[in-house]
């Protein structure tokens, strides 16, 4: 085996969790029932890996085996890396006919226009969804498979999501996709995180959030002084207040797990007391960036505790409405003293 086939399996191998390799080599189907029999999944990732090498060596598998085996894991395994989405535009009139047998030939065959050294494997998944490894190469080395690209999509939707894209595959993957799938453009649909299903749902609306209709006060304890029943019934009163602010921005439900919100602001400076910045002409530029593990529920926990203040900002709010967790924050009304809504783009 090449170096380069050497150096994936043992990625691979130590990537996949010891108790999911059995299962995932099974659905690989490239070795002999003896030979996975003759597999000691309790030896050693070391000895795991080279006991592999010797397999694959025997078998005389290649480096496109390999990427299967890879493949599959990456599809049993969607939460790794950062996902970024795209929408499909202006579907021709047979776009809601397309096939996979139909794609896959279509977006072969126009990538394979556009680049030469490349390989691309193409495997429908069992909720539907259609996955796309690409390894690109250049015009004078063969594909890179230690960095493929993978594209997820949903036949006959106009949603995309894509991971380890790079800029030189970006135009070339647009073109294809649009031409495989009958439309006539793509565009970002500023919506990126690292749970594949949690932003599927957002972008294709598939997460529907749940307003609960009445938000009960705390029960009060007997025999208490008059004056602490008052103060605990008007806190309590604050708290369900703050408690009904925050699921009526949220819902109150499970959330989608998103890792970031991103705000590109590009507004006038408004402060009273710092006349020298707000009087200036040119707008105030900069980024504003929330990050959490599960940002839309520490959002909803920090209303709901009076961390934040309440009501919640549409601005924060809008992350589950409007399925996108990236926006562009700017003035309706220009002006040096300019008191005008904000929009987000």
């Amino acid at each position: 085996m090449y170096d380069t086939s050497k150096l994936l399996l043992q990625r691979l191998v130590r990537r996949i969790p010891t108790q999911m390799l059995k299962a995932t080599l099974d659905k690989w189907g490239r070795l002999t029932v003896e030979q996975r029999q003759a597999m000691d999944f309790t030896q050693s990732k070391w000895a795991l890996t080279q006991k592999l090498l010797s397999v694959c060596e025997e078998n005389k598998l290649t480096l496109t085996h390999l990427a299967e085996l890879e493949m599959i894991h990456a599809m049993e395994n969607p939460n790794q890396g950062m996902w970024y989405t795209f929408q499909l535009l202006e579907p021709e009139n047979d776009a809601q006919s397309v096939e996979l047998t139909q794609f896959k030939q279509q977006f072969k065959c126009h990538l394979s226009e556009l680049l030469r050294q490349m390989s691309v494997k193409i495997k429908k998944h069992t909720d539907e969804a259609v996955w796309i490894r690409i390894a690109l190469g250049s015009s004078f080395s063969k594909p890179n498979h230690l960095k493929p690209t993978y594209v997820v999509h949903y036949l006959q939707t106009p949603y995309v999501f894509v991971r380890n894209l790079t800029s030189k595959l970006k135009p070339l993957l647009s073109q294809a996709l649009t031409l495989a799938t009958r439309h006539q453009g793509v565009k970002e649909a500023n919506l990126s995180g690292r749970n594949l299903t949690s932003i599927r749902d957002l972008l294709m609306r598939q997460y529907q959030q749940v307003f609960p209709t009445k938000y009960h006060s705390p029960p009060e304890e007997e025999d208490q002084p008059v004056l602490n029943q008052h103060i605990e019934k008007e806190q309590g009163g604050v708290a369900a207040h703050r408690r009904h602010m925050a699921h009526q921005a949220f819902g109150d439900g499970m959330l989608p797990q998103l890792q970031s919100a991103v705000y590109m602001l590009d507004t006038k400076f408004r402060d009273p007391n710092n006349r020298t910045m707000t009087e200036r002409e040119e707008t105030f530029k900069c980024v504003v960036k929330f990050s959490s593990i599960n940002l839309l529920e520490s959002l909803r926990s920090c209303a709901s505790s009076g961390i934040a203040s309440a009501p919640v900002t549409p601005l924060l709010s809008s992350i589950p409405l409007k399925g996108r967790n990236y926006f562009v924050v700017t003035d309706n009304t220009p002006g040096p003293s300019s008191q005008g809504h904000q929009t987000q783009n």
